[in-house]
This record gives C-alpha cells, structure tokens and sequence, in this order.
C-alpha cells in the first residue's frame, strides 16, 4: 500500500565506501578515451566515433544561455570508474553487500519481482545486473547493457547509435557524452510484440567528482508496444558531479512507446541530459519525467514527428528549492502531415528555486493540418524564487493549429483558510494543494514511481511555512 511507503532523504543521500577496481585520472585526453574503449574491448568503429566526438566535443562552445553553469570545471570530472562487481549479473546476491544494499534501500529487487518484465542496474559506470523474465526473451525482445549489446548485436547497434537521433555535433555535452559514453540499456521490441509490464533501469552515482554518462537506445519496431522506466539518484557532497546521459528511442509504423523517469540527484550534480525521440507513420511516443534533487538541470526531451498521423505528448514537472536552477522544457519537430503533440509542464519553486520552461514547437511547411497544445503552470511558494517560461514557436504553414498557455500562481490564503476551517493543519492544507497541482503529472508514472514523487515532494517541502 502507499501509505505504508516512506520516504527519507538519508535514502538517497547516504554514500557508500568508494570500492573502485578501475578508473582514469580526472579530466578528459585522448588518452582517456582510448583507455575507456580499450578496457571495453570495443571494436574500432565504436572507438573512431569517440575519438571523432572528442575532437567535436573540443570545438564547440560552453552553452551561454540558460543556467549559469561556470562553476562546472570539467577537467576535475572522473569519466569512467568501475565498481568493484561483477558485470551483468542476473543475481542480486552476486553484488557486493554494499552495492547491493544501495538498490535494495531504493526498492530495486522488490519492484522487479512484482511488477516489472526487465530490470538494469548501473553503478558509476558500469551496468552490476541486468536481467529480463524469460517470456519476453522469447518472444525476440533485446533488453541488455549497451556494452553487451555492441559485443553480441554489433550491426544493429551500430545502425542505430547516434545515427538517426541524436547527432554527435547537437551541442557540446552530446559531443562530450558521446565520447566518453558508459553503461546504459539496449531495448529492442520486435514488430508486433507488445510488453505489458514496465522495463526498468536505475543508475546510481556514488563516487566523489564523478560523471556518469549512460546511453539508452530503444527500437521499437511497427506495431509494437513497451513502456520503459529509468530513475537515477546520486549522495550529497561538496564537491560537484555530472550527469550527461543520452536517450534516443525510434519509433516505428503504428508503434507505441512510453519513456518515464524520475531524476533526483544531488544538489552537487550537473544535471545535462539529452532525449531525443524520431516517430514515423501513426506511431506515438511519451515522455513522462520528473526533475528535482540536483543544483541545475537542463533537459528538453525532444520529439521528430516524420511520418504521418505520428503523435507525442510530453508531461513533466520540476521542483526548485534552495539554490536549485531546474531549466527544463521539451522541443517537437512537425516534419509530416497530421501530426499532433501536446506538452503538458508543471513547476514548483521555493526558498529562492528558480524553474524555467524552455521550449520549441516547429512546424514545418510539409506538416499540413498539424495541431499542438503546450500548457505550463508553476506554482510559486513565496517571493523569493522565480518562474519563467520561454516558450518558442515558429509555424511553416497556414493549416496548422497551435496553442500555448501559461500561468503562474501562488497559494492563496483563501484555500489555505478553507481547509483549515475543515479541521486542516496549515502545513497538511499546503500539501494537499501541492498534491493536487501535481497530480496530473504524478498519476502517469507507475505506481512505485508515482509514491516515489509524491513523498520526494513532500520532503523538499517540509518546513515550508517557516
């Protein structure tokens, strides 16, 4: 039940004793990069992409917009460290204790038992378990570590790794990542087969000055279904972390996809992450995500509509508290006719948090009759933290039909009074306005995440009222 799930920062923020077996020096050379590519025993053409990236990656600019980010020194980030586990174990018991009392403290093994088809855990950056229940195995469903998937499924990776959806030139921290790239998950979905339990993946960052940079490639081939979870969390220190991970999910003819995840770093982390989805004819892509926990994000899932009929909605929410700069958004690319999407994005800021909506909808001059709907509300809890939204439009075509809208409110003493004549405490009547500002966000998450939310919320918003 719910109730009966509690919800503790300690859970997240706790460390555990650094028990590394391999990693390179801090900063980022050459050098580094073949070290993470030899360790891996890749084959070449994954190595001459890296190598091709790091020199994108040297020549392009620090982003000079959004966030101030000048406090990030990458030449003290450690891009790879492995855990001393073994890789890819299928048995939770494997794992050393303290990994594995880590993912147990965050519900890992329970909620593979009882409500998930696959489950992947990485740690820094290496993936310590990956299992998926036989019944999708056998229909010819991929659900691996992408390090074993370029190993055992070299030409599918390779057609589909940073070639279709996210280009390795998109900005510096995709160059960055898709140099020093580790982990991540491998998901294909043959045509027709339609997995109706989530898959999940969990990456965790403990090590101090760590970067953790996992890529996710998921194929969903014509008229298949899947829903897919990632949840990523990371202990408090003084010192700054980065997390530049990249998703890239194609979605084929009359498929359905569904992408959700709940990111709670540190406020120590960087939060740079880069999701991009393409979706052809009929198909239909979701974004469902939630960004609180870490000192600066900025993350715009994207969505390229280029068959027609192709359909994605994107539902978010981003919470700001205390020295807290959560600039998140989503972008849709219109390129084909009767396409339709919807951006739904909800914000909470307090004690001086500032939250930005930062988004582009583009329609394009083939996109006959396209139709988008972007709606973004922020609740603002005092007077001190900030909300913005800096919406970009640009419409190719006559036949298109775009709306956007955006409020911005506090709580009114009105509502607060309201529920305390009922018998209310004022801090239970604050959390019952919040929960339900939230909730149209909340109820589209599986139900572990969807409590996850609600109680992490709760925390951040305890001891509002002074």
């Amino acid at each position: 039940m719910a109730e009966a799930i509690t919800i503790t920062r300690e859970l997240f923020d706790h460390a555990d004793t650094e028990n590394i077996t391999f990693r390179v020096p801090p900063g980022l050379t050459k050098e580094t990069i073949i070290a993470i590519s030899n360790y891996k025993n890749e084959p070449d053409w994954m190595l001459q992409k890296r190598l091709e990236a790091f020199e994108t990656f040297q020549r392009l600019p620090m982003p000079n917009w959004g966030p101030d980010i000048s406090s990030l020194d990458l030449n003290k980030i450690t891009y790879f460290a492995i855990p001393n586990a073994k890789n890819n174990s299928t048995d939770w018991d494997e794992l050393p204790q303290e990994i594995k009392r880590t993912f147990d403290k965050l519900g890992i093994p329970e909620a593979e038992k009882t409500a998930l088809a696959g489950v992947g855990a990485q740690y820094e950056s290496s993936v310590v378990y990956h299992s998926i229940k036989k019944e999708w195995e056998d229909k010819g469903v991929i659900f691996l570590d992408m390090d074993v998937a370029i190993q055992e499924h070299p030409e599918l990776v390779k057609k589909y790794f940073m070639t279709q959806c996210v280009p390795v030139s998109l900005h510096k921290f995709v160059a960055l990542h898709a140099a020093v790239w580790s982990g991540g998950t491998f998901l294909y979905v043959p045509e027709n087969v339609r997995i109706d339990l989530p898959l999940q993946a969990y990456f965790r960052m403990n090590a101090k000055k760590m970067g953790q940079f996992e890529h996710t490639l998921i194929i969903v081939e014509k008229g298949a279904q899947v829903h897919y979870v990632e949840g990523c969390s990371a202990p408090q220190y003084n010192v700054n972390s980065l997390h530049a991970g990249c998703v890239e999910i194609i979605v084929k003819d009359g498929a359905r996809a569904r992408y959700s995840s709940v990111e709670n770093w540190s406020k120590n982390t960087f939060n740079l992450n880069t999701k991009r989805g393409v979706v052809h004819k009929d198909a239909v892509l979701e974004w469902v995500g939630g960004n609180l926990g870490s000192g600066c994000t900025m993350l715009y899932p994207c969505s390229i509509l280029v068959g027609e009929n192709a359909r994605a909605d994107h539902i978010g929410i981003a919470f700001a508290g205390k020295n807290q700069n959560q600039d998140v958004g989503a972008k849709v690319y219109h390129l084909a006719p009767n396409t339709a999407s919807l951006i739904k994005s909800k914000s909470i800021s307090r004690d001086g948090g500032i939250t930005t909506y930062r988004g582009l909808v583009k329609v394009s001059p083939n996109a006959l009759n396209a139709k988008s709907s972007v709606q973004c509300d922020a609740l603002m809890m005092d007077n001190i933290s900030t909300s913005d939204t800096v919406p970009y439009i640009e419409v190719q075509n006559d036949s298109a039909t775009v709306a956007h809208e955006a409020t911005v409110g506090k709580i009114g003493e009105e509502q607060i009074f309201y529920l305390m004549s009922r018998g209310i405490s004022e801090a239970d009547a604050v959390q019952m306005i919040v929960a339900g500002f939230i909730e149209p966000v909340v109820k589209e998450l599986p139900l572990e995440y969807a409590v996850e939310m609600n109680r992490l919320i709760q925390l951040e918003m305890d001891g509002s009222l002074g």
